[in-house]
């Protein structure tokens, strides 16, 4: 018999999680699009997802007050041992993840970073493919930090998005 497992989702906005505004005209983060349409999609008997919105924000807005929040939700929430995963805007992913890990030297679960370039929703949207394939790295990996993104999974924080691809890919960093 399959044992049931926990997931934590830390959704912090990001073009994955924005909204058309048709009488605005713009795209917006307005909360949390996982449960709408993502959740409802997936086969998982025997996972209890649970969505924790930290911020609706785009991540071209975050400062380093922003990132504090986010790095204490992953130690808050981190603390029953269910695996992480966190859906962030692309733009300043990188500085996100370096952030959380200089302040948390040592993960105590996997945290699984991930985003889209389109919000989740539009026809041709990333986000489904990025969701479920972070969702499944953070059953799979050793406690520590990672990016799930586009079939591509990379360890720490040493990752910049490639704007001319449309992707993320590893640096070198000092």
């Amino acid at each position: 018999m399959n044992e049931r497992r926990c997931i934590k989702v830390l959704t912090t906005g990001g073009t994955f999680e924005k909204t058309y505004l048709e009488r605005e005209g713009e795209l917006k983060n307005q909360g949390s699009r996982i449960q709408r349409y993502i959740l409802p999609k997936l086969r998982l008997p025997c996972v209890d997802v649970q969505v924790i919105e930290v911020l609706a924000i785009d991540s071209l807005l975050m400062d380093d007050s922003h990132r504090k929040l986010v790095s204490e939700a992953i130690a808050k929430e981190s603390a029953d041992g269910w695996p992480l995963l966190v859906v962030h805007g692309t733009d300043t992913m990188d500085q996100t993840m370096v952030y959380c890990e200089r302040e948390h030297l040592q993960f105590s679960v996997p945290v699984v970073f991930t985003g889209a370039m389109k919000p989740v929703g539009f026809e041709d949207s990333d986000a489904i493919q990025n969701f479920t394939e972070a969702l499944y790295a953070t059953q799979i990996l050793q406690p520590g930090l990672y990016l799930s993104f586009h079939g591509n999974l990379f360890e720490g924080s040493a990752i910049r998005k490639n704007r001319e691809l449309g992707t993320f890919e590893k640096v070198q960093r000092q």
